[in-house]
C-alpha cells in the first residue's frame, strides 16, 4: 500500500536535484520550503478529496494521479495564475505568459495585484464546500456536536450556504481596501462555479448508466477543489521567489505528495476507521476560507493559515483514535 509514495519520492529527488544543479543551494532550499508550504496548506484537501475519490470508478482514480497531477502542476500552478493576471490586468494571456518568463518580477507584481480577486474567489468556493458539509440534513455523525447538530438542522433552509457566502462577500466589500466590485464579482464566480459543478455531479449520479460520466465530472470537481486550495499557496510562493522553475518544482512536488496521500487514504479506508477526520478537514476548509476572507482586510501570514488546517486535522485525528479505542474496549 505504501508503494503509492514511491513515484512522488523519486520525482521529488529528481526535481530537487535539478533545482540544485540549476540554481544552487539557495534555490534548493527555496524549493524544499515550497514543498513544505504546499503540503501543510493542502493536507486537509487530501482528506476531503479522499471522500470524493472513493466514490469514483477505479479508472478515474488512476487518472486522478496521472492526468490529475499534470493538470495540478501545469494548470493550477502555472496556467491559472497567468489567466487570473490576464483577466485582472486586461492583458492577453499570451502577453502575460511572455512576461512570466522574460520579466518574472513584473509578473509577480501583477499577480500580487490580483490578490483580492484570488482571495475572494478561493474563499467563497471553499466556504461553499465546508458549509455544504455542515448543512447536510442527513448528517448523523457530529464531531463538535454543540455546533454541528444545529447546523445540520439549518440545512433544511434552501440554499442557506449560498446566502451566507454572499452575505459574507457583501460585508467584506465594505471593510476591504480593495474594490467592492472586484470582491463581489470574484466571490460570486466562486459560488456559481461550486453550485454548477455540484449540481451537475448530483444530477449525473441519479442514474447508474452515467457512472463513467459522473467519474469525469467528479474528476473536474476534484481539480477545481485543488485549484481553490492552491491559490493561497501560489501567492505565498511568488512572495518568496519570482523564479518559475523553483515555484513549479516546489509546488508540483507538494501537490504530487498530497494526491498520493489522497489515494492512500482511500485504499487504507482511513475515513471509515477514523470517523471524525472528515469533519476536521471541513473545519480546516472553513478556517482556510475565513483566513482568505480575512486577508482582504488584514495581512494573514501563511503560517497561521497552515496552522489552522493542521490543528483541526490533528484534533480530529486524536478524537477519532480515542473514539475507536473506546468502541474497541
Amino acid at each position: 500500500m505504501y508503494k503509492i509514495f514511491i513515484a512522488p519520492t523519486v520525482a521529488s529527488v529528481l526535481g530537487l536535484l535539478a533545482v540544485l544543479w540549476w540554481g544552487g543551494p539557495a534555490a534548493f532550499l527555496l524549493a524544499v520550503l515550497l514543498v513544505i508550504l504546499e503540503v501543510t496548506l493542502s493536507f486537509d484537501n487530501a482528506v476531503v478529496n479522499a471522500k470524493v475519490l472513493k466514490e469514483m470508478p477505479a479508472l478515474w482514480q488512476r487518472r486522478f494521479l496521472t492526468w490529475g497531477i499534470l493538470l495540478s502542476v501545469v494548470g493550477t500552478r502555472l496556467i491559472l495564475p497567468i489567466l487570473i493576471v490576464s483577466i485582472v490586468a486586461f492583458v492577453s494571456p499570451i502577453a502575460i505568459t511572455l512576461l512570466a518568463f522574460t520579466d518574472p518580477a513584473e509578473y509577480t507584481r501583477l499577480l500580487l495585484g490580483a490578490d483580492a480577486s484570488i482571495k475572494a474567489f478561493g474563499g467563497a468556493f471553499l466556504l461553499m464546500v465546508s458549509l455544504k458539509f455542515f448543512f447536510d440534513i442527513g448528517k448523523t455523525i457530529h464531531w463538535i456536536a454543540v455546533v454541528e447538530k444545529y447546523l445540520a438542522k439549518w440545512g433544511s433552509i434552501e440554499a442557506i450556504e449560498a446566502a451566507l457566502a454572499m452575505l459574507m462577500l457583501v460585508v467584506l466589500s465594505f471593510f476591504s481596501h480593495d474594490s467592492a466590485a472586484t470582491i463581489l464579482r470574484s466571490g460570486l464566480i466562486g459560488i456559481i462555479l461550486f453550485t454548477v459543478t455540484e449540481g451537475v455531479a448530483n444530477g449525473l449520479n441519479v442514474e447508474s448508466k452515467h457512472v463513467v460520466r459522473s467519474g469525469a465530472v467528479m474528476f473536474v470537481y476534484l481539480n477545481l477543489l485543488d485549484s481553490a486550495f492552491s491559490l493561497d499557496g501560489v501567492i505565498g510562493a511568488f512572495a518568496l521567489t519570482t523564479a518559475l522553475p523553483i515555484i513549479v518544482v516546489g509546488l508540483g512536488i507538494g501537490a504530487y505528495f498530497v494526491r498520493s496521500l489522497t489515494v492512500f487514504l482511500v485504499r487504507a479506508k482511513t475515513l471509515d476507521t477514523l470517523k471524525y477526520l472528515e469533519h476536521g478537514a471541513h473545519w480546516a476548509i472553513f478556517g482556510l476560507a475565513m483566513a482568505m476572507f480575512a486577508g482582504l482586510v488584514v495581512h494573514v501570514p501563511e503560517v497561521i493559515t497552515a496552522g489552522i488546517g493542521l490543528g483541526f486535522i490533528a484534533f480530529s485525528y486524536y478524537s477519532s483514535r480515542r473514539e475507536l479505542k473506546n468502541q474497541t474496549a
